[in-house]
């Protein structure tokens, strides 16, 4: 527990007035701290806060005036009042030379007890008036410190919901282009087929022309569903939402059946396939094969046309899987980005798509207690690295 009580100094070399003055000036609220000497009164005036000091003058060794010089000398005592205590000796230069010292009052001896009262109830109401208003400043300062967080926070808020603005602009205007480009030519070719129709031309809507026409509508509408899906598991991820639900998977099987049904329609690239039989663990199938095919799309996008390397491996705790390419690559500063939403760092006009294909696939693996990275450089391909624990 803390002592609330002012403290006050008296230093003297006789204990008779030591004890006498004490006698003078104890009080319920007052501490009474006592020195016969300067060295002792500059042990306590260090390890203390006094509201006053009343010292002796003619002490031997260090007198009250030597005293008073070291603490106006020193930084935690020089704001400290001093009171000498002297004979009724009132000689201007004695006085003077007190002052000079850093008193601010003189007692006389015999001391007068109504004059040594007032004179200490003067001190420690400055003293108290002071601390009080230190306690004032001090929360003025700490109510600045909290406006000026507040502040910054307020204003790291704002900057984020201009963030989200903007990138939920960007976002629909990304859709909107994204699925007005299959839609425009869906609508585009029915124009021309109805055209057809109307002339009565037969020969349009052949075997070979009809297989045709059904496998580019399969392509534009999977690519639309591809999109909405993929809307959808972020607005999951965003909400704790996304569901995983782990069963017994052979993920070796899972990547020959994968590699095997792997649609290949806008690129040359050969997969190949460099696997460890056998490996099973508790994952959630459906959500590993979208890692994948995830990882895949991007190799055969990015990959120049070139083969495709797939590679499964396992130690005692993780599985690790390893999807390879010898594309374009990626900038170093682009490879900490590109687990971000919206990141597209190919040619935005080369490459279509929204941009978050690796962040649902970051975000899949790591809800696996997986982790995810990438290897790459710039005309010498990529290499992502999937670890998931087999336990």
């Amino acid at each position: 527990m803390t002592d609330d009580r002012t403290k006050l100094l008296i230093v003297d070399d006789l204990p008779e007035n030591l004890l006498a003055l004490k006698s003078l000036i104890q009080h319920e609220d007052h501490l009474v701290y006592q020195a016969s000497s300067g060295e002792e009164a500059l042990g306590l005036l260090l390890e203390h806060e006094f509201a006053l000091a009343i010292l002796d003058v003619q002490m031997p060794g260090m007198t009250g005036f030597e005293l008073a010089e070291l603490m106006r000398g020193t930084e935690k005592t020089r704001h400290i009042p001093i009171v000498f205590v002297t004979a009724a000796n009132r000689d201007r230069n004695h006085a003077f030379k007190g002052y000079e010292n850093g008193a601010v009052d003189f007692l006389y001896k015999p001391l007068d007890s109504f004059a040594v009262k007032s004179k200490v109830s003067v001190f420690v109401d400055l003293h108290r008036q002071r601390q009080q208003v230190q306690r004032q400043v001090e929360a003025l300062e700490e109510s600045r410190r909290q406006q000026q967080a507040l502040l910054t926070e307020l204003q790291a808020t704002k900057e984020e919901l201009q963030n989200a603005l903007r990138m939920r602009d960007d976002f629909m205007s990304l859709v909107a282009h994204e699925l007005r480009t299959p839609l425009s030519a869906l609508s585009i070719d029915i124009q021309v087929r109805q055209k057809h129709l109307e002339k009565g031309n037969a020969d349009f809507f052949g075997p070979q022309q009809l297989s045709g026409m059904f496998a580019k509508y399969r392509r534009q509408s999977q690519s639309m569903t591809r999109l909405i899906e993929d809307m959808l598991d972020v607005s999951r991820i965003r909400n704790g939402k996304l569901s995983i639900r782990p069963s017994t998977t052979d993920l070796s099987r899972l990547l020959e059946r994968l590699v095997g049904d792997f649609p290949r329609l806008d690129s040359d690239s050969v997969i190949s396939l460099n696997i460890q039989p056998g490996v099973t663990g508790l994952w959630d199938e459906f959500r590993i094969e979208q890692v994948v095919t995830n990882l895949l799309s991007n190799a055969m996008r990015y990959g120049a046309g070139k083969p495709v390397e797939v590679i499964l491996t396992a130690s005692s705790d993780v599985a690790r899987i390893e999807v390879r390419d010898w594309g374009i690559g990626i900038a170093p500063d682009a490879q900490r980005r590109i687990f971000e939403q919206f990141v597209r760092v190919a040619d935005p006009a080369a490459h279509r798509g929204l941009g978050l294909g690796l962040y649902i696939t970051q975000q899949l693996v790591e809800a696996h207690q997986g982790t995810i990275s990438v290897d790459s450089k710039l005309g010498e391909g990529s290499v992502f690295v999937v670890t998931l624990p087999l336990a």
